[in-house]
């Protein structure tokens, strides 16, 4: 196993890479603002289990295809794409629907929640490709198998994630309950979180690899 100074050498970039507002944490804001805290946070534990997921396709060498192969990497991109677009249509649709109640988690079952965040999370091509180029860089030769060096590295990667990315859906959650004060208000506010969620997914399809 990596030792302890390559364990918090790579918890301290996992942080610098996380912090920084990105698309999961905007996912996760906009997510709260329409949905409240509850949703946020269930949307952070599916985003962070899709992340996950990722890091057990890159510890089994899946990972090296979506870094080398342009068609794979689009295809993830454009699904993923498309799937934040579909969201952020049918959170505007139902942002009246939303206004109406205090937890909007009443409206969605939280495993539903869960796996939309699951989704987002698995489908981020960037954040897979920066698993594959970073993750063997930790991997000692002499110690346990890679595989499981890997593993034990992304569940670093999750905790920082979960973690950071928590304060950002309640800090969100909370300024949605400021406006849970007017409905019609709220009702705006779920819309915005709509529309900021079908633009993440048209970010997504047009952005460049890096």
């Amino acid at each position: 196993m990596a030792p302890p100074n390559s364990l918090i050498a790579f918890a301290v970039l996992a942080f610098a890479i996380i912090v920084i507002p990105g698309p999961s944490v905007m996912f996760v804001i906009s997510r709260a603002l329409a949905y409240g805290r509850r949703a946020a946070l269930l949307t952070v534990v599916g985003n962070s289990a899709g992340f996950y997921a990722q890091v057990v396709l890159v510890a089994f060498g899946l990972g090296a295809l979506l870094e080398r192969s342009i068609l794979a990497y689009n295809t993830v991109k454009f699904v993923g794409a498309l799937y934040l677009v579909w969201l952020g249509i049918q959170t505007f649709r139902r942002r009246r629907e939303l206004a109406q109640v205090d937890d909007a988690t009443e409206l969605q079952p939280h495993g539903s929640i869960l796996l939309d965040g699951f989704v987002v999370g698995v489908a981020n091509p960037k954040t897979i490709v920066f698993f594959a180029a970073v993750l063997p860089q930790y991997v000692r030769s002499d110690g346990a198998p890679a595989a499981l060096q890997m593993a034990v590295l992304g569940l670093i990667f999750v905790a920082v994630a979960l973690a950071s990315d928590s304060v950002w859906g309640i800090a969100a959650g909370t300024a949605r309950t400021w406006f849970a004060r007017s409905p019609r208000r709220l009702e705006r506010l779920g819309g915005a979180g709509g529309i900021a969620i079908a633009a993440l997914g048209v970010r997504l399809a047009v952005s460049r690899r890096e």
